[in-house]
């Protein structure tokens, strides 16, 4: 696998085709509407129609997807169609069950969900879960936030306002007391620290990825939850629900966004633990660290950026370099978290600065 397609070349497509070709990757990038100069060949297409897209995909091993969660059902029907590997960064769980129908009869590996949650801290908690004889629990918990947060929300949208409104407002998948389960979304509210840092998590929806199926009967207690600054729940329980926003996603998005732009100084904090038995005894393992800025090839880019398009990357270079298998769907907890580490992109998580 050399040539991979890179659909979208927003600020996470861009910085995913230079860390491709860093690990020794051949990239053409492709996207409605080309902006900026690239190290890279770029196409102009119509991403919208990905049934039009074949002429792009001659050639390619493999479709990377950086585009909108609602375009990635078609991008991925275009890859089974070719007959190539398919990898996006989905938390969108409709989109991935279509995708892993696909799978059944793709001719290469169609792995979504390839991002930071869903995907690196999936990977993580299944490696702390294979030390115990019986796992209890498994928690995950991320936070991309500013550094320095202004207001009361404490937030700044560097991520998708589709995204963040999705994990928002859709139902999340746990195991509670061994039982699979839906619950809502913005619940189980907890006080947590990172490095003295002072969050609150509460569950969102689509973090998990399929860790609920693979953990079924293995674990009790399984669930995903996003940390945020102490306050932040409760006033979007009511921007949501009491202002009934929640009827109105694309309008809440605008207003989220316009009201709590981008920042540039960002941080990315990642909680994962789990609990079990080893060897007779109860212990417990962690995963705690905090992710920041940092420079690629002289321009600087965003924590949620950078760790966003690291994961991603390492999956493929594990997939070229024989350390996955070669056909069907690929399920994050089933990757190798000492093998993804040692991919060039994967290194980078061992390096917080």
């Amino acid at each position: 696998m050399q040539k991979i397609a890179l659909l979208g070349l927003g600020r996470i497509g861009t910085l995913t085709g230079r860390l491709l070709q860093d690990a020794g990757f051949d990239v053409i990038g492709i996207d409605s509407n080309p902006k900026a100069s690239h190290p890279f060949p770029v196409q102009a297409a119509d991403v919208t129609r990905a049934g039009m897209l074949a002429p792009q995909l001659g050639g390619a091993d493999a479709v990377l997807s950086c585009l909108p969660y609602g375009l990635n059902k078609a991008v991925a029907q275009a890859a089974h169609d070719a007959g190539i590997h398919y990898f996006d960064l989905t938390e969108d769980v409709p989109t991935t069950r279509a995708i892993r129908e696909l799978a059944r009869t793709s001719a290469g590996v169609m792995a979504p969900q390839c991002g930071l949650a869903p995907g690196f801290v999936g990977i993580v908690a299944a490696a702390q879960a294979r030390k115990f004889d019986k796992c209890r629990s498994i928690r995950m918990r991320v936070g991309a936030l500013p550094r320095n947060p202004t207001g009361l929300l404490g937030y700044a949208f560097n991520w998708s306002p589709e995204g963040v409104v999705n994990e928002y407002l859709n139902d999340c998948e746990v195991i509670e007391d061994g039982v699979r389960k839906t619950v809502s979304s913005m619940e189980w509210i907890e006080q947590i620290y990172v490095q003295g840092v002072h969050l609150e998590a509460f569950t969102t929806s689509g973090g998990l990825g399929t860790m609920c199926e693979s953990f079924l009967g293995k674990v009790d207690n399984l669930d995903y939850k996003t940390m945020r600054y102490p306050g932040h729940a409760a006033l979007m329980n009511f921007f949501f629900h009491e202002l009934l926003m929640r009827e109105r996603r694309e309008l809440a998005g605008e207003i989220l966004t316009t009201a709590k732009p981008p920042v540039a100084d960002d941080v990315v904090y990642v909680h994962v633990s789990a609990e079990g038995q080893r060897r007779g005894r109860l212990w417990r393992e962690e995963f705690v660290e905090a992710y920041y800025p940092r420079e690629f090839h002289g321009e600087h880019w965003t924590a949620i950026a950078w760790t966003t398009s690291a994961s991603v990357v390492a999956v493929l270079e594990m997939l070229r370099d024989g350390n996955l298998h070669a056909r069907g769907f690929v399920k994050q907890e089933e990757i190798d978290f000492e093998q993804f580490l040692a991919t060039r992109s994967g290194a980078l998580f061992l390096n917080p600065a």
